[in-house]
């Protein structure tokens, strides 16, 4: 069965190379027309969809899966609606597939032109979110891609669903179905046959938690984009405004605590804190916030739960907070280097110079200045929906939309030029 397994997913990587070809020559008339159409489906076969993730949901809870995971796992109408509303988005977003990025003429007459270019065949891994689904396939498919889907196990009733709706769709379009390959297996070995399979795939985007994201950087022969875990940080400066304070810090932490732009650590400048610590104490206990504390913390607030060295590296993806009282800008940019995943990280002030010493020294994809983190998010920076957050500094950073799944090519046009 091992061995049928993996003579599948060759069939399917090889499918896969084969509709690249025809994909990168379409329109994008002829593939914004696809993503409508897949849109539709979601919508009109939601029932369907919804049906299967229970089997999952079901799943989950015999697991005994935390509740930020099965927040990730779970779908609704209103999800849905979301995921096809993502979809219809994307069709409004630039093509950037045959861009002209620069040209000029060499001396001999030569003309050189450096043009955007599909990547070719993306292998998408990834974990509980059957969203991402339907988010990489749109991305993939509107920039010239075909796309290898391996989903988790916990989501495989949700994915197989998503991409036969997908499949149905397709079929009324002019992308070939065989763009879009779903792994259809827990099988762990299998997975990683995928990491080397360089001949048929020409990218990896692990996307998931930290273990994923190891295990295919550690094993993969093709070239990785490696999407980051998120250990954010907030930096509440002694110059820091109260009522921001307040708003951004309840905003970081609360409006998702389970996505990887949520606030988990927060560094406090002991001015400040001796000011405020009252108010803010008691705005997180309204939201049920659960404090792991330095000394400092636990000593003000005896029912908070003493930070260990794990706290400090801990992405919670709950309604869990680390705090830290410190002397200044200094000692927090210190605290983000050693601990920090260069996901998403912010400042609280009103001073201009701490302010940009914080922006300038920080080393992260996105670094903010009174806001919420929330905002790393392709759909809220204007990319439309996302493949995920490169914290990584080759070839793309942060929220990776369209132009992310591209490359270019020297395209050369002479009149008999020779060296």
């Amino acid at each position: 069965m091992g061995n049928l397994t993996k003579k599948t997913i060759l069939s399917q990587a090889n499918e896969a190379k084969k509709a690249a070809k025809s994909l990168s020559l379409l329109s994008s008339k002829e593939k914004n027309e696809a993503l409508q159409k897949i849109a539709d489906e979601i919508e009109k076969e939601a029932s369907f969809i919804l049906q299967e993730n229970k089997k999952d949901l079901k799943i989950g809870r015999e697991r005994h899966y935390d509740d930020a995971f099965m927040d990730r796992l779970a779908l609704s109408e209103a999800r849905i609606l979301s995921i096809a509303t993502s979809l219809r988005e994307v069709t409004q977003l630039h093509d950037p597939v045959g861009d002209i990025i620069e040209e000029w003429n060499l001396d001999n007459g030569l003309h050189v032109k450096n043009i955007q270019v599909p990547l070719g065949v993306i292998g998408m891994i990834y974990e509980a979110r059957p969203n991402v689904t339907v988010d990489a396939t749109g991305l993939a498919l509107k920039s010239g891609n075909a796309i290898v889907l391996k989903g988790g196990s916990s989501a495989l009733y949700s994915n197989k669903a998503l991409v036969s709706v997908i499949h149905q769709a397709l079929v009324q379009t002019s992308i070939p179905t065989e763009a879009v390959q779903f792994i259809a297996t827990a099988d762990r070995e299998i997975t990683e046959q995928l990491f080397t399979m360089h001949h048929y795939i020409d990218v990896l985007i692990p996307r998931g938690g930290r273990s994923l994201i190891e295990t295919v950087v550690k094993k993969a022969t093709i070239p990785v984009l490696e999407t980051g875990v998120g250990n954010v940080h907030m930096y509440i400066d002694e110059h820091a405004d109260v009522k921001k304070v307040i708003s951004i810090v309840v905003n970081a932490k609360t409006d998702r605590p389970a996505v990887c732009n949520a606030l988990e650590t927060l560094l406090i400048n002991k001015t400040w804190f001796q000011r405020n610590k009252e108010l803010l104490f008691s705005e997180l206990k309204k939201c049920n916030i659960t404090i792991h504390g330095d000394q400092v913390v636990t000593h003000h607030l005896p029912e908070a739960l003493t930070a260990t060295e794990t706290d400090w590296a801990e992405e919670y993806l709950s309604l869990d907070l680390a705090i830290k009282i410190i002397g200044n800008v200094e000692e927090a940019i210190e605290h983000i280097d050693s601990y920090g995943t260069k996901h998403s990280e912010a400042i609280i002030t009103e001073d201009p110079q701490v302010a940009k010493q914080f922006m300038q020294e920080v080393d992260a994809a996105a670094v903010y200045h009174n806001a919420s983190t929330r905002f790393t998010d392709g759909g809220a920076l204007g990319f439309g929906a996302e493949i995920g957050i490169s914290t990584q500094k080759l070839h793309a950073r942060g929220p990776m939309g369209l132009p992310a799944l591209t490359t270019s090519k020297l395209c050369l046009s002479g009149n008999g030029q020779i060296r």
